[in-house]
């Protein structure tokens, strides 16, 4: 078995992690910015956060011949204060030419703010301004639905904005067709209480099939489970799904999706 992980925040995780991801199978590991388990007061914060996801933790990786990618941005869980993201949105062009950043992500809301409205808006704007890819976090505290709505409507409002080159995450069975339907992809989180379960995700994805959809561990803080992705294939086995439908879900979807950037296309050519 062969597969990519999308979303892993491994800043989080020990290095036994990245050797049972090798061991399973993982051929990449792609790690959004995101929340630190606490509120950073400083730029100068996000700094050296930025400098982990594109010096220290690629290395790390590189020790189990695991190519690591990541995705700059303020996370959702910071963004009611909109100086402090102002100053980390200036620090963001100067990492975008390391060898291993994405894009902006994983940007969106959390509860579904005012001011995460007008940090969303900025990165938007970053991402249309420089040519990057996005990856967004739709909320989990607040309404789902309701936040999805107001971010599908904001990418849309912004004609610079390519659908097919937008990841909008963490849908569910009441989010991922609204999501499809607007030309982005989608992809489905997989933790054992939150989000989805391997078998809600495999419900989806026979529901509505695989194409522009991937699933992700979102590995992180919290309870999570870094082999979430092969489990689930596992689940999608045990249904009757073949070896290449498996193989299209959790391999070549994602593979597909982030070759748009030259970056990944170079380390994972056709």
């Amino acid at each position: 078995m062969r597969y990519i992980e999308p979303h892993g925040h491994m800043v989080s995780r020990t290095t036994d992690d990245y050797i049972d991801m090798v061991t399973a199978g993982c051929e990449a590991v792609c790690e959004p910015a995101f929340w630190a388990g606490f509120d950073r007061s400083s730029a100068g914060g996000f700094r050296d956060y930025f400098r982990q996801l594109t010096e220290y933790e690629p290395a790390r990786a590189a020790r189990y011949g695991l190519p690591h990618f990541c995705w700059l941005c303020i996370n959702p869980k910071e963004s009611e204060d909109v100086g402090l993201a102002t100053d980390v949105l200036a620090l963001i062009p100067e990492f975008l030419d390391r060898p291993n950043v994405l894009g902006i992500g994983e940007i969106g809301l959390n509860k579904n703010s005012r001011n995460e409205l007008k940090v969303l808006e900025m990165h938007v704007d970053l991402a249309a301004r420089t040519g990057q890819m996005i990856l967004v976090h739709t909320p989990h505290l607040e309404d789902k639905l309701k936040g999805t709505r107001l971010i599908l409507d904001l990418l849309a409002s912004d004609s610079r904005i390519r659908p097919e080159r937008v990841l909008i995450d963490h849908v569910e069975e009441h989010t991922v067709r609204m999501v499809l339907d607007r030309g982005h992809w989608a992809g489905m989180t997989l933790y054992p209480i939150s989000k989805c379960t391997p078998a809600r995700a495999v419900d989806i994805l026979d529901m509505h099939g695989s194409e522009r959809l991937w699933m992700n561990s979102a590995c992180d803080w919290g309870e999570s489970v870094p082999l979430a992705i092969p489990k689930t294939a596992l689940e999608m086995r045990r249904r009757g799904w073949s070896t290449e439908a498996i193989d299209q879900v959790i391999y070549r979807n994602p593979v597909q999706f982030l070759s748009q950037n030259p970056r990944f296309r170079s380390a994972f050519p056709a």
